[in-house]
């Protein structure tokens, strides 16, 4: 039996570690930074690095690394030995100070949009002391923020590290103003984050059979099985031996680094699986999702199987999407979205709601740009994933609650209470007096957010940059006007009020898979419907978006604007590679895999004239050959089709118009080839048909 207090945390420099290692003073300051925020005394660099150095190599590490989230969607990393020459031909182990705090790296190797020149290679990596160090591969993992010569963000945590304290910060103003003459025990405020993954995990000859699986992650052919999710039997359904034994070492080996994973089940789909995590708070939970991922894809490789992160690698079933609860706590330990028992709670806990409702209203677009990527634009609004229009679920009693308190009339559940905030008593609101909302893109659940509309393999950091940005941005304004108030509950009474009437168009509390509703949203209550991601990634530097993110240094706009580019200079990349795989497997599997059945089937009937010549009724085969040459002919025309289109997008001019024309045209005919393709497959024998089917892929494991 596994002991998991005894294993949890065992690979990772954490609080146990550190007190054991460190000498006291040095702990406290190291605490006091994690915690509280406080800059470091460089000082002590070299007596943590010489504690970590010890406490690694105890457990087998023989290097150290700085491990960093780039703009490429994973991680990366650069090993050195702790080795140095001790003079008399043998080694000593070193570790120093100035390795912990900083290393450099080729900062022209990794995407930048413009930010680096190629011959400007210089690079940072800076230790990032919120995040424990942990043990992987027999390596030290220091995490780390990437930045260029010029300090430039190259990567996803140092914006997260930046909007984390831009809403600390105007979460502790607002705060303040609630606790007038009182000492606060409350120092900083933390999002925090709970990431559910769901992934597939199918066996790895199939995998190695399809090379649309091997070169972009999903199946770009594939007709529908005779069973997929029909019979809706898979959904927490028994976990079969094979899926058993790798999410048993998946929990240990994510214990050992600290991982609260809690929760796992089988998903909807055949050979679908979700994992859930406590939450942490989001720096931590973001670093904690990308070791996940990587964990989930080595340890499958182990069982024989392969895991698939792609946000839609069969069609037909349903996607894998990551869902983000997100919450706002602070050092103390209350969750800022928890409604409480007394007016002054409750009007903080409403206070907190409407800077949700109004940020999300007014900032549609960048939680909708947050989760743009081209896998994700097959997934949002394809009935299993919310749609692509962003709206705010709330629940039945809490919008009344809300609308009770716009009207300035009672709210009645049970007995009349007025709703003046702040003077009278709001009513407890239960945690479960609504229905969960799996249609909402972005849902309050009790006391967190539930965020549904990011892909499965993307990095938590985009969705929560723009969340922590964006609330700071409202609490800001709160905040301003509260500290120049006279009276501070009618001043805050009004913007509750105000705030619920101007954006109340943001609350959807129905079916989001309603095409009643989209239409709705947009022609009646102007929200945004971005469905695509070049629809999406304008918005990105829109002048309010820069402007927002400037205010709060979370971005500046030479860092948009890169991002921008680089997300932009991804979906062609991924769609032009799909494509060429698509002509690949489409010239050289399926069109000889069909000519000669067609050929086996052609002297079946040659075989059956022959035999009975005076037979004039036309032979089954014969059927099946003219459907089948018809499409091998519809075929080479749309292999044609898609090799010019590929070939007229070099004549482009910039980024946008050329993912606009991918979009279109690129995307368009690969469409159509897949069609002719897919139906090709249902009129071939299974023998003949040159790689794995939906059938045999979902139901291998």
């Amino acid at each position: 039996m596994t002991n998991i207090p005894e294993i949890f945390g065992s690979m990772v420099f954490g609080d146990a570690a550190m007190k054991q290692y460190l000498p006291a003073d040095a702990y406290r300051a190291l605490k006091n930074t994690m915690e509280n925020g406080k800059r470091l005394d460089p000082t002590l660099a070299n007596v943590i690095a010489a504690a970590m150095r010890d406490w690694a190599v105890e457990r087998g590490a023989t290097h150290y690394t700085h491990w960093f989230q780039p703009m490429t969607g994973i991680t990366a990393e650069k090993h050195d030995s702790f080795i140095v020459p001790d003079g008399e031909g043998g080694v000593i182990m070193e570790f120093s100070g100035k390795e912990l705090v900083k290393g450099e790296s080729d900062a022209s190797s990794f995407p930048s949009g413009g930010l680096r020149a190629t011959f400007e290679a210089r690079g940072y990596t800076a230790w990032d002391p919120t995040s424990y160090a942990f043990i992987k591969d027999n390596t030290l993992c220091i995490p780390t923020a990437f930045c260029s010569f010029g300090g430039e963000a190259l990567d996803k945590k140092t914006p997260l590290l930046r909007s984390m304290e831009a809403v600390s910060r105007e979460a502790l103003r607002v705060l303040r103003l609630f606790e007038v003459g009182e000492k606060s025990a409350i120092n900083m405020v933390h999002p925090t984050v709970g990431a559910e993954q769901e992934y597939f995990l199918i066996d790895r000859a199939m995998f190695d059979a399809r090379r649309d699986l091997i070169f972009t992650g999903r199946t770009l052919f594939g007709a529908k099985p005779p069973r997929g999710q029909d019979l809706d039997d898979h959904y927490f359904g028994s976990i079969k031996p094979r899926v058993a034994a790798f999410m048993k070492e998946l929990d240990e080996e994510l214990w050992k680094l600290g991982v609260y994973a809690k929760t796992e089940h089988n998903e909807a789909a055949p050979g679908q699986h979700e994992l859930a995590p406590f939450y942490n708070t989001v720096n931590i939970a973001t670093d904690h999702n990308q070791l996940t991922m990587e964990t989930m894809k080595k340890l499958a490789t182990r069982h024989g199987m392969v895991c698939l992160l792609h946000e839609k690698p069969f069609a037909g079933v349903n996607g894998s999407g990551k869902h983000i609860n997100w919450s706002l706590q602070t050092d103390t330990g209350e969750n800022l979205f928890e409604p409480g028992d007394t007016p002054h709670q409750n009007a903080r806990f409403l206070l907190f709601l409407c800077a949700v409702i109004k940020g999300v209203d007014e900032h549609q677009d960048l939680l909708r740009i947050s989760v743009a990527g081209p896998g994700n634009d097959h997934r949002l609004g394809a009935n299993e994933a919310p749609p692509a229009v962003v709206s705010l679920f709330l629940g039945d009693e809490l919008t009344e609650i809300l609308t009770a308190i716009e009207d300035g009339i009672p709210y009645d559940p049970k007995e009349t209470v007025s709703m003046k905030v702040g003077v009278h008593v709001l009513p407890r609101f239960p945690k479960d007096t609504t229905d969960r909302n799996r249609t909402s893109p972005f849902a309050f659940t009790g006391n967190k957010f539930e965020l549904r509309m990011l892909g499965s393999s993307a990095s938590c950091a985009g969705p929560n940059i723009a969340l922590n940005t964006i609330v700071a941005d409202e609490l800001a304004q709160f905040a301003t006007r509260l500290e120049s108030a006279t009276d501070f509950q009618a001043e805050l009474h009004n913007i509750i009020r105000e705030t619920i009437h101007a954006h109340k168009r943001i609350i959807f509390n129905g079916n989001g898979y309603d095409d009643k509703w989209i239409a709705e949203a947009t022609e009646n209550r102007g929200l945004l419907n971005l469905k695509t991601t070049p629809d999406c990634l304008p918005y990105w530097v829109a002048n309010k978006n820069v402007a927002l993110f400037a205010r709060h240094r979370v971005f500046a706009e030479s860092e948009l604007r890169s991002r921008c580019e680089i997300l932009l200079e991804n979906y062609v990349k991924v769609l032009n590679i799909e494509a060429l795989t698509m002509l690949d497997m489409a010239r050289k599997d399926i069109y000889p895999a069909v000519s000669g059945y067609l050929r086996k089937l052609s002297e079946s009937v040659l075989l059956r004239k022959t035999a009975l010549p005076e037979a004039a009724v036309a032979t089954p085969e014969e059927t099946v050959i003219a459907k089948l040459a018809a499409l091998l002919s519809d075929l080479s025309g749309e292999i044609d089709t898609l090799d010019t289109a590929l070939a007229k997008a070099k004549e482009c001019s910039d980024a946008w118009e050329l993912s606009v024309y991918y979009r279109d045209y690129v995307l368009k005919a690969m469409t159509a080839l897949r069609e002719t393709a897919d139906e090709m497959e249902v009129l071939t024998a299974k023998s003949d048909w040159p790689f794995p089917t939906y059938g045999d892929i979902l139901f291998s494991v």
